[in-house]
């Protein structure tokens, strides 16, 4: 299974000397110690969408979008269903940070998890790292590994 990290992110907000950049970064090589992960930046909504429909695989990729009317779900429920998509053959996840305005309908219905870090509102590039470090918190619990350690 391949793991994308992906945001909506026009490219006049797009800054190339964020500590988040870093953060992002890091936490991409970590989730790579364990699944193959990469970070893709589309500038529009219509292009991701326009993406999801040529992705490689003999599958559609699983589709799980940052949305603040998704599930809350705990570190744990997380990794289970991260582990269920594994386990049943899913060849690609694309975990998607979405457009300042909100996912449109089109997109919502397209994903296979809606996924909200709770009701707060945060910055493209906080999202990403924290999405990308609930990956690795994922991964890790998967694995057995104790940087989760029940916390």
């Amino acid at each position: 299974m391949k793991i994308s990290l992906t945001a909506i992110l026009p490219r006049r907000s797009r800054t190339k000397t964020e500590p988040t950049d870093r953060l992002l970064t890091d936490y991409q090589e970590r989730c790579g110690r364990y699944l193959p992960t990469e970070s893709v930046v589309y500038d529009t909504e219509a292009a991701f969408l326009d993406s999801l429909d040529k992705q490689p695989g003999r599958t559609a990729a699983t589709v799980i979008l940052l949305d603040s009317r998704g599930q809350q779900l705990s570190s744990e429920e997380f990794a289970t269903r991260l582990g269920s998509f594994r386990d049943s053959g899913t060849q690609r996840v694309i975990l998607a940070v979405g457009p300042a305005d909100g996912w449109s309908s089109e997109a919502r219905t397209r994903a296979s998890l809606l996924l909200s870090f709770g009701r707060i509102t945060l910055p493209h590039q906080l999202a990403r790292v924290i999405a990308a470090e609930q990956l690795y918190r994922a991964l890790t619990i998967l694995a057995g590994h104790p940087y989760h350690s029940g916390h």
